[in-house]
Formats: structure tokens, C-alpha cells, sequence
């Protein structure tokens, strides 16, 4: 049985943005890369009024988000948890009305997979931009995503996204 298909919608949509911090993406695999699609959809995301959400896991370990991001910086949410749905006040600070979030960020199969999983167990659409998240390893990224779309998470690109 399979889905009905949707397309994203600007009005339902906000950009979840994950740990994209100083200390940890000079260790991931294509990091700059990574961080270069996520400036791509905040900017995206700025531009159509779509709301964004960024996470920080750890400040004082893993510095704060890196400098390209920061001018998208607005809301901001500091999480101890891998997953950020395990956090309290995380599901208060996701812009209301919005059902679907696009996801960026790292480490794929660690903090993004654990924040999507508890997404999807509340009912959120989720659209995990495969060009825009990363891990140390191609191997765990990979296996994080294959395990979202086991659970229903949509896997897109940075350039569908915008087309959307």
C-alpha cells in the first residue's frame, strides 16, 4: 500500500535545521558541502516566508551554529538529547499550523534520525534533504537515511525543495 503522493506547500512547511555547529562539521563527511545546500534553503525558506527552527546540541562542546548559517538564525533551540523530540518545549517551538518539517542538518544517522523518528511518531510529515545532512561516515549516512524512509520520512534534495 502506498501513500498518496503531495507535493511540499510553503504554507504547511517549516525548515528544521540540526546541530549544524563549529566544532562538529569539520569532522563530516562533505561538510561544506552540507552546510552550503542548508544556506541554500534558509535562504529558500527566508525568501517564501517559510518559518525556520535551528538546534544546537551541546554549545559549550560543540560551539554554535556555523558563521554562513548564522544571519538565518531566528528561533533557536539548545537540546541536550540526540533527539531533539525528546527535549521538553521542542514540539512548542515548531511553528504552529505547520505539519511538515524539511530537514537538514548532521549527524544524519545520530540527532537527525532520532529527531525524525519522534517527528513521524507525532504525526509531522517529514522531508529529509539528502543533500543538505551529513556524517562522519558515508556508511552511517546512508544507513540514516534508508532507515527514515523505513519510517515514512519523504528523501528529497536541497533543489526540490525550492521547486516545491
Amino acid at each position: 500500500m502506498t501513500s498518496e503522493p503531495r507535493t511540499l506547500r510553503r504554507d504547511d512547511c517549516a525548515l528544521l535545521v540540526i546541530d549544524l555547529q563549529a566544532r562538529l562539521m569539520p569532522a563530516i563527511d562533505g561538510g561544506a558541502a552540507v552546510v552550503a545546500k542548508t544556506v541554500f534553503l534558509a535562504t529558500v525558506a527566508e525568501t517564501l516566508g517559510v518559518p525556520s527552527l535551528f538546534t544546537e546540541q551541546n554549545p559549550s562542546g560543540l560551539g554554535t551554529t556555523v558563521t554562513p548559517l548564522k544571519p538565518f538564525v531566528g528561533e533557536l533551540f539548545v537540546k541536550r538529547h540526540f533527539s531533539a523530540a525528546r527535549e521538553p518545549g521542542f514540539f512548542e517551538r515548531l511553528p504552529p499550523g505547520r505539519m511538515t518539517m524539511i530537514v537538514a542538518g548532521a549527524e544524519t544517522h545520530v540527532c537527525v534520525l532520532q529527531t525524525v523518528l519522534g517527528l513521524r511518531a507525532r504525526g509531522y510529515g517529514v522531508a529529509v534533504v539528502t543533500d543538505a545532512v551529513g556524517s562522519r561516515y558515508a556508511a552511517d549516512r546512508e544507513a540514516g537515511l534508508r532507515r527514515m524512509a523505513e519510517h515514512g520520512a519523504d528523501l528529497v534534495s536541497a533543489e526540490m525543495v525550492a521547486f516545491e
